[in-house]
């Protein structure tokens, strides 16, 4: 069997400032990967996303420059998709590894990914491999599986370029608008997008937001992210995380800020898995379909049989 080349990519700025896991996201794809592209934006001043990067000291990283990005795509995100195709249309192996700056792949699922990438490798049909997530929040001990946070994404397309980021690229799709044929592999994503101290999660939502909107209003509408709520209703993870994150997990100082105690939503606007809507949901998927997946919800691809 011809053994598969894969490169890793992703898109980033400001790294440092909105505490993005990034060089622990490299670090993980690194072992798995024969390069891995970054289409680096330019940052604020004081931000130090490229020396994060550069410490990493491996040969198998290529930085694309990509200068300050342009506003004329920031409306819904489109920044973030025309960056990551960058990213793409640099990547020379079989297969590409997509991981967003705050995502990463546990050294648990090498093997699995290597030998999918080998045996779909002559099987055309494949367009790529849907992944599992794990979802972290407020902190590293605990995850969302609440109806409403995708429990599957793209994180493999073949290196064709009719396959591009998709929306604000949270995935994939054929240049015609097409749904990926994918193989569903029993992989995960490790996602800490949500495991920032309060204050940089503030900032940082409403940075994401104002490019979504297309304004370049970076202040936070009535914000109720400078408090993750009610800790005590979100799940305990019981599993390991990828061992790169070690030192991350061990440097957490915000954990006086989160509140382990309370009942009630207290006097705030609640967060999305709060809503009366979403505990019914989620009631009904994790008592109803507790090893089925979800019927509802989003779905942008196409599943194959092996």
């Amino acid at each position: 069997m011809t053994k598969a080349t894969i490169s890793g990519f992703t898109m980033v700025r400001n790294a440092t400032k909105y505490y993005f896991p990034i060089k622990e996201c490299i670090l993980s794809a690194l072992p798995i990967v024969d390069e891995f592209v970054i289409a680096l934006g330019e940052g604020d001043l004081n931000d130090k996303t490229r020396e994060e990067i550069l410490s990493i000291g491996s040969d198998k990283i290529k930085i694309i420059e990509r200068g300050l990005w342009d506003e004329q795509l920031y409306k819904d995100g489109g920044i973030f998709r025309h960056e990551t195709n960058i990213a793409k249309e640099h990547c020379t192996g079989d297969w590409c590894l997509y991981l967003q700056a705050d995502e990463l792949i546990h050294e648990k699922d090498y093997q699995l990914i290597q030998d999918a990438a080998d045996k779909y490798l002559d099987r055309k049909d494949v367009d790529g491999f849907l992944f599992n997530y794990y979802h972290f929040w407020g902190d590293y001990d605990h995850y969302m599986d609440f109806y409403g946070w995708y429990p599957n994404e793209i994180r493999i397309v073949r290196n064709i370029p009719e396959i591009s980021s998709y929306l604000d690229a949270q995935s994939f799709r054929r240049t015609d608008n097409t749904k990926l044929r994918v193989i569903d592999l029993p992989a995960f994503i490790y996602h800490y997008g949500w495991v920032r101290p309060p204050k940089v999660m503030v900032d940082k939502k409403g940075e994401q937001d104002s490019i979504h909107r297309g304004d370049g209003d970076n202040s936070l509408k009535n914000s109720n992210y400078s408090e993750y709520g009610p800790m005590k209703m979100i799940p305990l993870f019981k599993g390991t995380h990828p061992s790169v994150m070690k030192t991350k997990i061990q440097e957490i100082f915000w954990k006086d800020q989160l509140d382990f105690t309370s009942d009630s939503f207290k006097d705030r606007q609640v967060h999305k898995h709060e809503k009366t809507k979403y505990l019914i949901l989620t009631f009904i998927k994790r008592n109803f379909f507790k090893n089925r997946k979800f019927p509802l919800g989003w779905k942008n691809w196409n599943i194959i049989s092996e």
